[in-house]
């Protein structure tokens, strides 16, 4: 018996004996692990993987970018066990849609993936190099021999002296815990009927653990039981007509086991259904995921939890079998039995899983009568890969016999899931009615009415009719197909692409996710090298994991951790805090600690300033009460987490919760008069000129959430003389510095505040960022000792603010010509509970909206003082909404005139003096103005050419992945490191620091062409805005999507597949430093085309629907939703369309 944990990392052998087993490092008992750093590093040589993702400029603030190569190198490792052809010299077995499927569990919010994804590809044997993104190994000639080489053989991913440990059963002891690693059933059963005997013992089963990513532990255990080592649990078997799977097996290893290959020639139904299920399994998680989670595992969470699980229903659909161990007691029981039983305990296992090799019965079929079996899977999701539930899934299975005048279903398993019952479900009702009849129009029309009513989602979970409405899609793309191929419905059904919403087996067997991307720089080689795609400072030390972010700076002697209590009610008195889990807990800061004379201060800029704690009030759901500090993160988080706090809310007016409420009680912020932007013309003389009104049309905007992968994070460091040295994830440290001396009451320069690098910030990392500094000062200056905090994502998104909600109302005028003669707004911003940067965003908005000529054009601003979180600057503050409403009027009128949109656009374009009327000064001179030359390019050319020039130098502010260390090396300005350039974020640092580097160096330039990456990067944080990320709250305004599970941002599955971008060089502009121009902000507004062409889509959608109905006519204006996600899409194009289509059927 062994009570030593040995493992490897990076070949070097580790061995402990004291762990502890909430840490689940135990977990990784008798493995090898390499990471990033393993592979090079800037001592031993960088890997060709590191060197590539330099080259390919795939390295932005670079936080994800050790996550990507490891990522890589695992789909690089796994595709040298393939038995495939050997690779050419220099390259690997893997393939393009390989390399692409393993980046479709990472996160980016930087690069938008593309060139990410040319990394991946560069390494796969079947990749074409020409379809490889701009990249500095070559320019026009595509030769392997430029890229960094590949060795496969280079690294060794498990050492040699692990393969002689000893296999015996581990016992780890540590403090009252315990970890077991049993080696057989019999061993396991006996261990659990001793534990049985003790009474109050909590145990944990485990086996992948993936599980703790999904249902948080907010409990500790006593014992934990690893049934990774029971051959029996860990292996698959193949006998007669079925399959065992031992319970621990992973889904990747089930995924590649129903995919071999048989001996024989002859592939059997059951084959391919086998086929199938894999396809599905490879659709849900990610491979990472897959790797190490457990299918018994899965299904255990499903039984237990009601865990939406896609493997259950398709499981479900083959009538599969389980084996549970209760005691030394085995029991075998059908899937459907094992789901439906009460919630299994701790002393229950899941053994094995049987899925049957299904072939076709006879029934009452005679012997020259075919008999056909049937099965597919259904998923829909926010991301076809990728981690993400489904609103639905199902699996369809059916044996047919085909007779003289039709087909017939002699027997059918109708599963889904995922819809919001307990668990996956066989539809019996529809099952029954379908059995032995011949399947006609009719018969489905009756069925899919019966599956509505057996497909009712619980009350309270989202987009109930949606979900009712997939599950009849899934069955309608199931059975049509199988009508009489001879019926002209049959025939019908291919003049009506997309009615149902089914996914085969073929929609996974293509080739590639991404297809090959135009980039096109008009550049100027006058100035070598600026100008050329020179790799970015330092790219290569972030891929190696080399790179220093603020929590990977070495914890000081004594370094404590700390966590935010934040309030759960919007307006509150908080009477009482109590800590439900104390364990390591040395102290909980709240506003009470505050040294005399300091300031309850969490942030500040210009426009007034944030408590950092509540006093007694709280002024919004999410706002911090107070700062639990502990020995580790995880004893910190788990005593904020789970602490009680005691609210009063009587005597109390009722909490501001909307832009309405907050209008009713004239609840508002100023906006300074030097930022209110200036009106156009005579709005009345201009409503009087047009030809048609459209009166108050109303607009609402959602929230945002930044999502940089590093979370908000600080380390306080009390130094001598009453100084205090704080490193802190943030964009403007030197606000951070003064929050932090008001609050300790210490003069300024007793404060060092310190930021090397960011981990992403679009915004979020200024003003928010100052608090989290100022908690971790204030506790390290009232413990005298080092505290630093990692903010958990749950509470990062529910304090982080994000983008500003709005409702807008417009009221507008126009020609017959869609010219548009008048336009007013009423906006109302949602703020939050204090300023923050909000009294820009007026100015903002307009000024990205003035982009079209609307004649006479007048506004009414009010900033709302609302009981919600602080709204913040966020890429594009304000712009992006400003751009968005613009277009909706334009494509109000297009539809309200029945003309083409792209013909109103163009109507409403500026001219010079019209420009000049809206923009002033800074309309620039006349050949400034690009919009007319780029529309004309857009409208010679059916690709999508995006509009905007050469990227900004940033100097003086923090490296937020943009570059900004690059551009300053190559232009011989490295000694301006002392510059301030107030807050990195849009285009304010740029053009400040541009401008010293300029004077400082005396160097004159034509442009600085920044790499396409920037661009594309931003048009898919925009994508998300407009189409996926939905930020919800509760009835409250607490953020209810507060996590990877709830909150979905683009992965490399939902980015555009073939993005073409040309990069405009417009010449030479005087009064641009450089002649350079912002890309991060102008792309992220474009994206508002894809919403564009969503509703133009949907249009279209619902005119069919029109007709099936037998309306004539065709569809007024809608408003579409923002994010348009897919429950909001199919709403609008017909939860019902199946139905009228099918009756459009009959009744023809």
């Amino acid at each position: 018996m062994e009570d030593t944990l040995v493992f490897a990392v990076n070949g070097d052998r580790i061995e402990l004996s004291s762990v502890d087993p909430s840490t689940t490092l135990l977990h990784v008992n008798g493995c090898s692990i390499t990471t990033t750093e393993g592979l090079g590093n800037m001592k031993d040589g960088f890997h060709s993987i590191h060197q590539r993702f330099a080259g390919f400029h795939a390295s932005q603030c670079g936080f994800c970018t050790p996550g990507m190569c490891v990522s890589l190198f695992s789909a690089l490792v796994n595709s040298d066990k393939t038995h495939r052809t050997e690779p050419a010299f220099g390259s690997s077995k893997l393939t393009v849609l390989e390399a692409e499927k393993s980046i479709s569990g990472n996160l980016c919010r930087c690069t938008g993936y593309r060139p990410i994804a040319d990394v991946f590809k560069s390494f796969a044997a079947d990749v074409d190099m020409e379809d490889l993104g701009i990249n500095s190994f070559w320019n026009k000639e595509t030769k392997l021999h430029k890229l960094p080489f590949y060795d496969s053989k280079q690294i060794s991913t498990y050492p040699e002296f692990l393969r002689n440990e000893r296999e015996s059963t581990t016992v780890l002891n540590y403090q009252n815990k315990c970890w077991y690693s049993p080696l057989s059933v019999e061993e396991l059963g006996s261990l659990l009927e001793s534990i049985s005997a003790e009474n109050g013992m909590m145990v944990k089963l485990v086996a992948g653990n993936t599980g703790t990513r999904y249902y948080k532990e907010t409990e500790y255990y006593n014992k934990y039981i690893d049934l990774r080592f029971i051959p029996e649990l860990s292996t698959i078997k193949k006998a007669g007509s079925q399959i065992e799977i031992g319970a621990t097996v992973s889904i990747s290893k089930l995924i590649l086991a129903l995919k071999e290959e048989r001996n024989d020639d002859l592939i059997s139904e059951g084959d391919i259904v086998f086929k199938k299920i894999a396809s599905h399994l490879e659709k849900i998680a990610s491979e990472a995921i897959r790797n190490v989670a457990s299918i018994g595992g899965n299904l255990v969470m499903a039984q237990r939890k009601n865990f939406p699980s896609d493997i259950a229903t398709v499981l479900l659909a083959v009538k599969s079998k389980v084996t549970i161990l209760t005691g030394v007691n085995k029991e075998i029981l059908t899937l459907e039995g094992f789901l439906e039983k009460p919630a299994l305990n701790s002393r229950n296992v899941l053994l094995s899983v049987f899925i049957p090799c299904l072939k076709p019965t006879k029934n009452d079929c005679s012997e020259n009568i075919k008999t056909k079996l049937l099965f597919e899977t259904y998923r829909a999701s926010p991301r076809p890969l990728g981690n993400a539930l489904a609103y639905l899934n199902a699996a369809l299975l059916a044996e047919i016999c085909h007779v003289d005048n039709g087909v017939v279903i002699n027997c059918i398993q109708l599963a889904f899931g995922s819809f919001g019952a307990k668990h996956a479900i066989r539809a019996g009702t529809v099952e029954n009615y379908l059995v032995g009849k011949k399947l006609s129009v009719d018969l489905i029309y009756e069925a899919v009415k019966l599956l509505r009513v057996a497909i009712s989602p619980e009350n309270g979970t989202s987009h109930p009719a949606y979900r009712s409405s997939l599950a009849v899609s899934f069955l309608f793309d199931f059975l049509l197909p199988i009508v009489d191929a001879d019926d002209f419905i049959h025939k019908s059904t291919c003049n009506n692409p997309g009615i149902g919403s089914g996914l085969t087996i073929d929609d996974c067997e293509r080739t590639a996710l991404l297809s090959s991307a135009k980039q096109v720089i008009e550049s100027s080689h006058e100035h070598y090298p600026v100008g050329q795609p020179i790799i970015k400072s330092g790219a290569a030390i972030q891929a190696s994991g080399e790179a220093v972010f603020v929590d990977d700076i070495p914890s000081p002697l004594n370094c404590l951790r700390g966590a935010f209590i934040y309030s759960i009610k919007p307006l509150a008195r908080v009477k009482n805090i109590k800590l439900k889990s104390e364990k390591d807990v040395n102290s909980v800061v709240t506003f009470h600690d505050i040294p005399k004379g300091g300031e309850n201060v969490g942030a500040i800029n210009r426009f007034g300033q944030e408590p950092l704690f509540s006093n007694e009030l709280t002024q919004c759901a999410g706002q911090r009460i107070a700062f639990v500090v502990a020995e580790t993160q995880k004893n910190a988080d788990m005593a904020a987490d789970t602490a009680m706090v005691d609210y009063y809310i009587e005597d109390l007016e009722p909490p501001i919760l909307t832009v309405e409420q907050a209008v009713e009680k004239s609840s508002f912020f100023e906006v300074p008069s030097f930022l209110y932007p200036s009106q156009v013309g005579d709005f009345s003389k201009g409503m009087a000129e047009s030809d048609h009104q459209i009166h108050c049309e109303e607009i609402k905007l959602p929230s945002q959430y930044y999502f940089y992968m590093e979370t908000q994070t600080a380390l306080a460091v009390p130094d001598e003389d009453n100084c205090m040295v704080v490193y802190s994830s943030s964009q403007v440290p030197e606000f951070a510095h003064v929050v932090i001396s008001r609050c300790l009451n210490i003069p300024e320069h007793n404060v060092r505040v310190i930021t090397r690098r960011v981990g992403g910030g679009f915004g979020g990392k200024s003003i928010k960022a100052m608090p989290v500094a100022t908690a971790c000062a204030l506790a390290a200056y009232k413990l005298r000792r080092p505290v630093r905090t990692y903010v958990n994502r749950k509470t990062d998104m529910i304090m982080a603010g994000g983008r500003h909600p709005m409702k807008i109302n417009y009221t507008v005028g126009f020609k017959s010509n869609g010219k548009i003669t008048a336009l007013h707004l009423d906006i109302l911003i949602n703020a939050g509970m204090s300023p923050d940067v909000s009294p820009i965003i007026p100015w903002n908005m307009i000024g990205s909206f003035k982009k079209y000529n609307f004649g006479a054009f007048s506004f009414d601003f009010k900033l709302c003082k609302t009981n919600h979180s602080s709204k913040s600057a966020m890429r594009a503050p304000g712009e992006v909404q400003g751009s968005f409403i613009a277009e909706v009027v334009i494509e109000h009128i297009a539809t309200y005139l029945s003309l083409d949109v792209g013909f109103v656009r163009e109507m409403n374009f500026h001219n010079f003096d019209s420009l000049k009327l809206f923009y002033g000064n800074s309309a620039g001179e006349p050949l400034e103005y690009t919009l007319p030359t780029i529309w004309d390019k857009l409208m010679k050319s059916s690709n999508f050419d995006h509009r905007d020039g050469s990227v900004v130098v940033e100097v003086g502010g923090i490296e937020l992945g943009q570059g900004l260390w690059t551009k300053v090396r190559v232009i011989q300005a490295d000694t301006l490191s002392m510059v301030q350039g107030g807050f990195t974020a849009g285009s304010t640092t740029s053009e400040a620091s541009c401008e010293a580097v300029r004077l400082c160096c005396n160097v004159l330039v034509e442009r600085l062409v920044s790499l396409k990456e920037k661009i594309e990067g931003a048009f898919v944080q925009g994508i998300g805005f407009f189409m996926l990320e939905e930020y919800l709250t509760n009835s409250d305004g607490l953020v209810v999507a507060d996590g990877t599970w709830t909150y979905k941002i683009p992965t490399i599955d939902t980015i555009p597949k073939q993005p073409n971008v040309q990069i405009l060089n417009s010449g030479h502009h005087k009064n641009r430093v450089l002649s350079s121009k912002a890309s991060g902000e102008p792309p992220l507004l474009l994206a508002a085309s894809v919403h564009c062409a969503t509703r133009a889509a949907i249009k279209e959608a619902r005119n069919q629907l029109y007709s099936w109905k037998g309306l004539n006519g065709s569809d007024s204006f809608f408003q579409l939703d923002v994010p348009a996600t897919m429950p909001v899409v199919k709403t609008l194009c017909g939860l019902d369309n199946v139905e009228f289509y099918l009756q459009s059927l009959l009744s023809s």
